[in-house]
């Protein structure tokens, strides 16, 4: 899998994930306008990445208006990318950490962002290590059947992945039996991305609708239950996509482990517990239509939350780069 998302002379490079599977298509990124602008339609998203993206904008916005002579303009666009995804915490914690660097040296925040990228990398690997471990640990020591939501591989994180790490590591070590992704309405980013990244790396799955899960886990179809995160709450409460929720629901049902899977930077201490989480609505347009196609009489109104928040009471464990927090023993952040 080629990286979803790198820096390559002044400009950001990144796969159009609104495009796939049908077109691979590179948008190349030269203004934090237009940075913002592909994060609020989806075109880069998953927390790790939009931490990356951010931190790439940040150097991006330092280049273009240097901090020294063009204050107000660098903090415009530094309040513009943090504020351009309010549930993700990665993305305002990566534009905070290169932001006071920019602004005492702006050609060091690149840098900067190039170690963030490095460092999320590395993290998947371990992701993918760990997780995998307790997965065989918990389900036994044989090929595993791993039933995931979202698109949590390299399209989110820039290489490799949380959860997807994971089903990847499983699949290289010959444990993974069958990859079963939900289709992820209402932008199908499991039928979409997941599936392509799957193909790419030739495990064995099937594709699952999003109201099938509850179901086919009570019938004893996966062994495991994998998602990611875009934050969690200091008592471990988690923000994920949207389905997760009723899919711990349905995981507790059937007694199958409900892990999450995410880096470090993806806990927020600050942030007591998931009733604090900002819950972004992102308009009725994604649900009454897709990719266009009205499915809904027009006008329809709609609910579209884009993440739920799951309790960390039914939470088995919480995997990151390094180390696994076992709630299910008593464990706490």
């Amino acid at each position: 899998m080629p990286r979803s998302l790198t820096w390559n002379h002044d400009t950001i490079e990144l796969i159009d994930q609104t495009k796939l599977p049908q077109e691979i298509d590179t948008l190349s990124i030269r203004t934090v306008e237009d940075l913002v602008a592909a994060i609020k339609r989806l075109s880069v998203r998953g927390a790790p990445a939009l931490g990356v993206a951010g931190a790439y904008g940040v150097a991006m916005a330092a280049r273009l208006h240097d901090p020294k002579t063009n204050e107000s303009a660098f903090e415009g666009a530094v309040t513009t990318l943090r504020q351009a995804r309010p549930t993700a915490v990665n993305l305002a914690l990566m534009v905070d950490r290169v932001a006071p660097i920019a602004r005492q040296d702006p050609a060091a925040a690149l840098a900067e962002a190039h170690v963030i990228a490095e460092e999320e990398l590395a993290a998947s690997v371990a992701m993918g290590d760990l997780g995998a471990a307790l997965s065989l640990e918990l389900a036994g020591d044989r090929p595993l059947r791993i039933m995931t939501i979202c698109n949590t591989g390299s399209l989110a994180t820039v290489e490799r992945g949380t959860a997807l790490a994971v089903i990847q590591t499983l699949h290289e070590r010959d444990r993974l039996a069958e990859a079963l992704p939900m289709e992820t309405r209402p932008l199908l980013q499991g039928g979409r991305l997941t599936t392509w990244e799957l193909q790419q790396m030739g495990a064995p799955h099937r594709l699952i609708v999003d109201s099938a899960a509850p179901f086919l886990l009570a019938r004893g179809a996966a062994d495991v239950v994998l998602i990611g995160a875009d934050r969690v709450a200091a008592n471990g409460d988690t923000a994920n996509k949207i389905g997760s929720f009723a899919l711990a629901l349905g995981s507790r049902h059937a007694d199958v482990p409900f892990i999450v899977v995410a880096p470090e930077s993806t806990i927020d201490m600050s942030t007591a517990t998931g009733d604090d989480i900002e819950i972004e609505d992102r308009g009725p347009d994604e649900v009454t239509s897709i990719r266009g196609v009205p499915v809904a009489p027009t006008g329809t109104p709609a609910l579209n939350p884009a993440f739920d928040v799951t309790p960390v009471s039914l939470i088995t464990a919480l995997v990151t780069e390094t180390r696994v927090v076992r709630y299910h023993q008593g464990q706490s952040l």
